[in-house]
């Protein structure tokens, strides 16, 4: 089985083939540390993160890096509006963004870094460029030039026009074309700055990624990855820049997007004030439905978020931690490789879709397991296509649990067996009484073929 990806350059999907087998490279863009994300900007984290792990398993090494921009002017202005220091502000976020990925599931990239720490290689990069005669110094800025680059627009496929029609473009008069965007700007004494050979400033937003991809992962990289939202301008910046600093070398070999989420019909964004921010979700919701709720339709294509979607996640796993439930007595057989059915599906693009129908296939299986190796491989067969989706790695018992008082489960199972001896005794008013109190406090009772089981309810 061979990886296959949709190359967002050439429209089309592509058989994967790596600059070096034994170090394959993978950028994605991270946050802009000025706020809380929204729970749109994980579902590239959580799908490039299983692109990641595909990796690992295929080939001989990664060096995936998932960058923090922690130099921006959106940074600046809640700075201001809150009266908080600069860095007071990126590091908070910084801190929140990995501890709600990691609530996620989303493991932590090899390299994260940032972007201050990079000043160096962009001030290099920039005098490269304009070296080369790509760029240019005006009052104090540095802008790349675009007319300087011919195949600019290949990512997007857009043409000059409808480019600066569908960018903020800021009309300056230092601009030799309207279109020409910043690598560096001038920094008041109140702004973050530092010394170059234009003055104190700071840079522009696409020069960071890069320099640092640059820098960690080389001139040329196997796998560029982001939401759609980032395919122009920040990308097509990207490559333009980057294609030029290094001598005409390819900068991604693929480009990958994920599609963006919906809210009540209309794209989320912290711009239109329909947002949803993990922190809130998680706050109510288990993070490992929010999890699978990311990866049920496929990457590419728009998600529409809902309460609704929400829920049936958290319906499918309380089937799923269910079957692991009742096969709580049954080992597992360690190092048991993911099932080809889901892999074949996961090479196939990152078909998620399709990787979690065939998870509910196993457990299907699972539970219709008559003899005790059936039982056993079903279960690891289970539990090892779970570990490729990031899903049902935490105790049964824990997940049923979410959050409630761990020591009523002893209770509550005593009352459901109680109930049991009853209905079998053909006692049903006592069974009933009991369904009924479980009912009051939230207790789901479930018929399975292995007998009556309980969740609490979402």
């Amino acid at each position: 089985m061979a990886l296959r990806l949709f190359n967002s350059l050439s429209r089309s999907i592509e058989a994967f083939e790596p600059q070096n087998p034994d170090r394959v490279t993978l950028y994605v863009c991270g946050p802009t540390v000025y706020n809380f994300v929204h729970i749109g900007n994980a579902r590239g984290p959580v799908v490039f993160g299983i692109l990641a792990d595909l990796l690992r398993r295929h080939y001989g090494g990664l060096v995936y890096a998932r960058n923090i921009t922690d130099v921006d002017d959106k940074i600046n202005q809640a700075a201001a509006e809150t009266g908080q220091p600069i860095q007071a502000i990126t590091d908070r976020f910084t801190r929140a963004y990995r501890e709600h990925m990691a609530a996620l599931g989303v493991a932590p990239p090899d390299v994260e870094p940032a972007a201050t720490d990079h000043i160096g290689e962009i001030v290099a990069m920039i005098q490269r460029l304009i070296e080369a005669g790509h760029a240019y110094a005006a009052e104090g800025h540095v802008l790349f030039s675009v007319a300087s680059y011919p195949a600019y627009g290949a990512l997007s496929r857009r043409s000059t026009e409808d480019m600066l029609a569908g960018a903020r473009v800021d009309v300056a008069p230092y601009k030799r074309d309207p279109g020409d965007f910043v690598l560096w700007k001038p920094s008041t004494p109140d702004l973050p700055g530092w010394d170059s050979p234009w003055g104190r400033g700071r840079p522009g937003w696409h020069i960071e990624c890069s320099a640092m991809s640059a820098t960690h992962l080389g001139e040329t990289i196997d796998i560029h990855a982001g939401g759609v939202d980032l395919q122009f301008p920040h990308h097509e910046n990207e490559i333009a820049q980057s294609t030029c600093a290094h001598g005409g070398r390819v900068f991604a070999r693929y480009w990958l997007h994920n599609g963006m989420l919906n809210f009540g019909g209309a794209k989320m964004s912290k711009s239109v004030g329909n947002v949803s921010r993990v922190n809130d979700l998680i706050a109510r919701h288990p993070p490992e439905a929010l999890r699978l709720a990311l990866m049920s339709a496929h990457y590419r294509q728009p998600l529409d978020w809902s309460d609704a979607l929400i829920e049936q996640s958290v319906r499918t796993l309380d089937r799923l931690y269910g079957t692991l439930r009742d096969l709580a007595g049954v080992p597992e057989d360690a190092g048991t490789p993911v099932p080809d059915a889901v892999e074949a599906v996961l090479l196939d693009d990152l078909n998620t879709p399709r990787a979690l129908a065939e998870l509910a296939q196993l457990a299907g299986q699972a539970r219709q397991a008559a003899t005790d190796a059936d039982r056993r491989e079903a279960k690891s067969a289970l539990l090892a296509a779970g570990r490729a989706l990031g899903l049902l790695q935490q105790d049964p018992a824990d997940w049923f649990r979410r959050g409630a008082d761990h020591g009523d489960d002893e209770r509550i199972q005593a009352l459901v067996e109680q109930r049991t001896r009853a209905k079998r005794d053909r006692d049903f008013a006592t069974a009933d009484a009991i369904r009924e109190q479980l009912s009051a406090e939230g207790i789901v009772l479930e018929d399975t073929p292995q007998g009556v089981r309980w969740r609490r309810g979402g």
